[in-house]
């Protein structure tokens, strides 16, 4: 039997190694543009695409370039739009509808290697009342690129390459990591494990020495 001093240190050791092989196995993002809508005072998260999604006259939406791990953790975008003031120069007609758009192109540390993103920014589209969102956004931020699978890849030429590309925490920024994906438990959590066990057994030893040496009262 393992002495109860020695619980304690396997306990803090097995929940340590766990952590930091977790953490390594979550460092994973993808590099992509995310879409979001106004609620309020709030981004959230769109639940369709900008290619099916039909905003309303006086919808704010936005779009954020960056390296996020999924659709509950992505970056928002970092302007807080607001309709009237966005569309303010940009008068109602009929048979159209504005909708006001934040293209946030991201920073440095989530740009593909070579590249800089622009500064964020800001724009009405007076579109036909059918239109998409996407239909707003290239009326005001052409070219956009996508892929086969209808993912918006660039806006206004940002990126220049690349679409949705995996980056790992120890994947360089410009590379994707997606020719030999890991979807298991990391490297780094299996030799916690090991190490673990390597101390559960050498208490396991040391305890029965101890015993073996010990007078028989004390045992």
């Amino acid at each position: 039997m393992i002495r109860r001093r020695a619980l304690p240190l396997l306990s803090a050791a097995l929940v340590l190694c766990l952590w930091a092989g977790a953490g390594q196995a979550q460092a994973v993002g993808y590099r992509y543009w995310s879409f979001w809508e106004r609620d309020g005072g709030a981004w959230t998260y769109a639940t369709q695409g900008p290619s099916t999604a039909r905003p309303s006259d006086g919808d704010v939406q936005g779009f954020r370039f960056a390296v996020s791990p999924d659709s509950k953790n992505a970056a928002r975008p970092r302007a807080d739009a607001v309709f009237a003031v966005v569309c303010a120069r940009t008068p109602a007609r009929d048979g159209q509808k504005r909708v006001a758009l934040v293209i946030d192109f991201g920073t440095s540390a989530d740009a593909p290697s070579g590249e800089r993103p622009p500064a964020t920014r800001t724009a009405c589209a007076r579109v036909a009342p059918d239109a998409t969102s996407a239909d707003a956004l290239a009326s005001v931020a052409r070219p956009l690129r996508y892929n086969s699978g209808a993912l918006l890849c660039a806006i206004a030429e940002y990126p220049r390459t690349g679409c949705g590309e995996v980056v790992g925490a120890d994947t360089p920024a410009d590379k994707a990591a997606d020719a030999h994906p890991d979807s298991g438990p990391s490297v780094g959590l299996f030799a916690g494990i090991a190490a673990v066990a390597a101390l559960g057994a050498a208490a396991i030893w040391q305890t029965r020495r101890r015993m073996r040496s010990a007078p028989p009262a004390e045992r």
